[in-house]
């Protein structure tokens, strides 16, 4: 393939799997090879691409009661920042796990909340780091392929990387959402663009049934750890 071609190629590749996420650059290494990157390389490097902000969530009620599964709308309510999503009441067995501390110290870079990271690890893989859906979504906080490009997670089955790519992206669907924990973990399931759409949580059965598992060992390990829902408004 021509050169000319192959550079067209990359930079189509790298527009949809990056342009959302990081700025481009394009530089000439000594060896004569034109490099496309998102970490320029010092007074060499043209920008080809500017990252465009994502725009901020519109307004939303917080959750439709209306449309959930008879058997979850039977579930207490509780107040705060968890405001009329039901919470299954069955106790949740707890363990320790090996990326207890990991989850910990990402978190708290982040400013996400242990409890809530470890809850939808749990949902998700339940600590299966090579865990892989139908749909594709790999690792600990089951990644799908855009979302860990979007992060730039080099690899998914690396704990450490898969968990700084789930953070940043709860990071960023909190952001999205004023800190609204329940929209947070609707996005996270089934993508903004559901959430939006539906003004709060889809009224899909998948996602109600995941954000009240997600939201049933959110509370546990929030018990776990001494912190009662009040303290966490």
């Amino acid at each position: 393939m021509r050169r000319g071609a192959c550079g067209a190629v990359v930079v189509a590749v790298l527009c949809s799997a990056m342009a959302a996420s990081a700025d481009i650059y394009r530089y000439h290494s000594p060896n004569g090879l034109t490099v496309y990157t998102n970490a320029p390389a010092e007074r060499v490097s043209k920008l080809l691409i500017k990252e465009r902000p994502i725009p901020p969530a519109p307004r939303m009620m917080i959750v439709s009661p209306g449309v959930q599964p008879a058997v979850i709308q039977q579930l207490p309510r509780v107040t705060g920042p968890l405001r009329g999503v039901p919470i299954p009441t069955a106790p949740v067995q707890l363990f320790p796990t090996s990326y207890d501390e990991l989850i910990r110290e990402i978190a708290a870079r982040y400013g996400v909340e242990y409890a809530l990271v470890k809850a939808v690890i749990k949902a998700e893989s339940d600590f299966n780091r090579l865990a892989v859906s139908s749909k594709g979504a790999q690792g600990l906080m089951q990644l799908m392929p855009a979302t860990a490009a979007m992060h730039q997670v080099r690899n998914v089955f690396l704990p450490r990387d898969n968990i700084e790519g789930g953070c940043r992206h709860l990071r960023m669907l909190l952001d999205r959402y004023g800190g609204n924990i329940p929209l947070s973990i609707a996005a996270y399931n089934a993508g903004t663009r559901r959430v939006e759409d539906a003004g709060g949580v889809p009224p899909i059965l998948e996602t109600r049934q995941y954000l009240a598992r997600v939201l049933r060992y959110r509370l546990a390990y929030l018990r776990e750890n001494g912190v009662g829902l009040q303290a966490r408004r």
